[in-house]
């Protein structure tokens, strides 16, 4: 079968779904695989890990803390927490708040200032294009010179400003986006990540984080956190902010629940299956839908799963076809070996202990 033809269709196998997390400590899986895992992360092999957490079905079956971390400790995943706009955006749809992401973010937003490198094509900037990092505008994080690069977002107060002064970007060394798998060209660009949250918060006509606390936190039961903001005092949703891993664990559940928790529709099964499905491709391999990687694991790699991700190889992991959900956490920012080391565990020890 077709490779991304068969992730597509992992995401709508049928499941028996529960209606929360159970982390009684009754459920613990005690796998050899999962016991040479923790000897290894113990013994430095894979460095800076300091959560690994697994549910099946449901039930907690695998979690442990190491380097310092324990239960309580609140994880800066950095961008992981990007998907935060994609979760609060389909609430906002959901709500009636936006009527769809193929809206246009200028219909919900202001610039402050006169805009710079003034082309109509921005007006036509959709929130879709911000989820799947596609948009028109010359921003990328992995290219050093690009005029977007988050590092020069960071260091200027409005952020909102910075995106959309950003030239048109050009297409001369690769495919054009009516040449590329999806009719996209993905180019990593934070800056797009922290617009939305602009963009929904106007939308909604209340504080960003407001808005996450009634619609997501409580009905998940997230109480313990730290947010990150913007210089403007709006959520970031760059990445950054900070949360308990079980927390983290909850928030990837709630996509593998079809957006159901305790009976309650948090987030529409419409909005998942969007999300979820790939709508650019990252690189050989790896696609990307709203704000979530999405790629195979194990060792035949034949297990499709869809994940937030962040520096340092954080992943806040779904596998639809083994009803899983993975939280890694790390303090490996910046190492090239990062998420090498976060695939090995899923590669030799997880998906092949959940398989057994």
């Amino acid at each position: 079968m077709n490779k991304l033809l068969f992730l597509v269709s992992v995401f709508t196998f049928p499941l028996v779904l529960t209606a929360q997390l159970d982390f009684s400590e009754k459920h613990r899986l005690d796998h050899p695989l999962f016991n040479t895992m923790k000897e290894k992360i113990n013994k430095g092999d894979y460095e800076n890990i300091t959560s690994v957490l697994v549910a099946q079905d449901g039930k907690l079956v695998f979690e442990s803390y190491f380097n310092n971390a324990g239960l309580n400790t609140k994880h800066n995943t950095r961008s992981v927490t990007k998907t935060m706009a994609t979760i609060l955006t389909g609430i906002a749809i959901d709500k009636g708040f936006i009527k769809s992401e193929k809206d246009k973010i200028l219909d919900y937003v202001n610039p402050r200032l006169p805009v710079k490198n003034q082309d109509e094509r921005k007006q036509d900037i959709t929130i879709e294009d911000l989820l799947t990092m596609s948009s028109i505008l010359e921003c990328d994080d992995d290219n050093m010179f690009s005029r977007g690069h988050e590092e020069r977002m960071y260091i200027v107060e409005d952020w909102l400003q910075f995106f959309l002064d950003l030239p048109i970007r050009s297409h001369p060394f690769g495919p054009k986006p009516a040449d590329s798998p999806y009719g996209r060209v993905m180019s990593y660009c934070s800056a797009g990540a922290a617009a939305m949250a602009e963009v929904v918060e106007s939308a909604v006509k209340m504080p960003l984080d407001s808005f996450a606390k009634q619609n997501l936190f409580s009905p998940l039961d997230i109480k313990d956190y730290q947010l990150h903001y913007n210089p403007y005092k709006t959520l970031n949703t760059a990445g950054g902010s900070e949360y308990k891993s079980r927390d983290f664990l909850k928030m990837i559940q709630l996509f593998l629940q079809d957006g159901e928790w305790n009976d309650e529709q948090i987030l529409s099964k419409e909005w998942v299956k969007k999300a979820t499905t790939p709508k650019a491709n990252a690189r050989e391999g790896v696609d990307y839908g709203y704000l979530l990687w999405i790629k195979s694991f194990g060792s035949d790699q034949k297990y499709g799963a869809y994940y937030m991700s962040g520096n340092g190889g954080q992943k806040v992991l779904s596998m639809p076809e083994l009803n899983t959900v993975v939280v890694i956490t790390t303090t490996n920012y910046g190492k090239r070996k990062a998420h090498s080391y976060t695939d090995a565990l899923m590669n030799e020890y997880i998906v092949p202990a959940l398989l057994d």
